[in-house]
């Protein structure tokens, strides 16, 4: 009998790459939708006995699709797919009916161990991809190209915030990123999540590897660190300004280490690190960012605003890769794709 299988993701590069990991034998009826209104309304349609969910998305998230399904009753069970794998988003999540958690990107074995727990299908493992998936060549397809680019940071971004709860014992929220390529000079227009008129202080780390380079920077509005010292809990008394560099080193190493990571395994590359460097304190980011980038015209710029909500405490991860990077990085992917 068919299983109407529904694949809930804002990116279409992550719906893809589940669809292709469903194993040929399994006879199901794949579904797509990009968020989680669109879900609700597939489920209800018959459209959804099985459903790989999200949690960030636009319009309604993973978080509010399980409470809606769980309020109206509906009929469906729900792997959760995503790269925020922070025990208290799977605490919520499974607290909410879902069955479990699968890491992204997608790990095969765990997905048919968990096929075969929750009694869906127990056959043979092979998958390749499905002829409903779009076969348009993704080489061609730019809209493609920065989505694929958005979901590999996602991913790694899902990992430093996973990473940084575990040290402060604390829930980051994490936001879905924002990708742009853009000229340098028009960087600071792009950065829309950080604002200009506050005074900021900034730690920047290059990296290269198989022709992929670029640089993260960690900002932080400075009205945030003396939040961030009391959280880090250090052995000190008053909060000077020594303090406030320490925790600024400390939280950027944590998120930009394990970012770099896990961008690292998706590519099969081992990116070299260079020295955190304090770009400046107490200065405007258009100051900072000027001063920085002016070596490179072209750049793929990613945003990525962390928060503690429950600490009031906000800041951004920001990587930036020059034009000559973006190609190889989705060669890469592409690359994947084909195994």
């Amino acid at each position: 009998m068919t299983t109407p299988v529904l694949i809930c993701d804002d990116s279409g590069f992550a719906r893809k790459q589940m669809a292709r990991a469903i194993p040929d034998g399994w006879d199901v009826d794949i579904a797509f939708a990009e968020n989680g209104q669109e879900a609700i309304d597939l489920i209800r349609k018959g459209k959804g006995d099985v459903m790989f969910l999200d949690l960030n998305m636009p319009v309604m998230d993973g978080y509010k699709t399980m409470e809606v399904i769980r309020e109206d009753d509906l009929s469906c069970m729900v792997i959760v797919v995503s790269g925020d794998v922070q025990p208290e988003a799977r605490q919520r999540m499974i607290n909410l009916g879902a069955l479990d958690f699968i890491r992204k990107p997608i790990d095969n074995q765990k997905l048919m161990s968990l096929l075969k727990q929750y009694g869906l299908y127990s056959g043979d493992s092979i998958a390749i991809e499905r002829k409903s998936v779009s076969s348009l060549s993704p080489q061609y397809d730019k809209n493609y190209q920065l989505d694929a680019y958005r979901e590999l940071v996602n991913v790694a971004m899902g990992r430093a915030g996973e990473n940084l709860a575990k040290l402060l014992g604390e829930f980051i929220d994490l936001p879905i990123p924002n990708v742009n390529v853009i000229e340098s000079n028009e960087l600071h227009m792009a950065v829309a999540e950080i604002n200009r008129n506050e005074r900021v202080s900034a730690v920047s780390k290059g990296f290269v590897s198989a022709g992929i380079k670029g640089e993260a920077l960690v900002i932080f509005n400075d009205t945030n660190t003396d939040n961030m010292v009391k959280l880090l809990n250090y052995d000190s008394a008053g909060y000077d300004e020594h303090l406030q560099l320490e925790a600024l080193m400390d939280v950027s190493n944590i998120l930009i280490g394990a970012c770099l990571n896990a961008l690292s395994a998706q590519l099969n590359v081992s990116f070299s690190h260079s020295q955190p460097i304090l770009l400046g304190q107490h200065r405007g980011l258009d100051v900072l960012l000027s001063d920085n980038l002016s070596r490179w015209k072209k750049i793929m710029a990613v945003e990525i605003a962390y928060a503690i909500k429950s600490r009031d405490i906000s800041f951004d991860l920001l990587l930036l890769f020059p034009d000559e990077a973006m190609d190889k990085i989705y060669t890469r992917l592409v690359e994947d794709e084909g195994d």
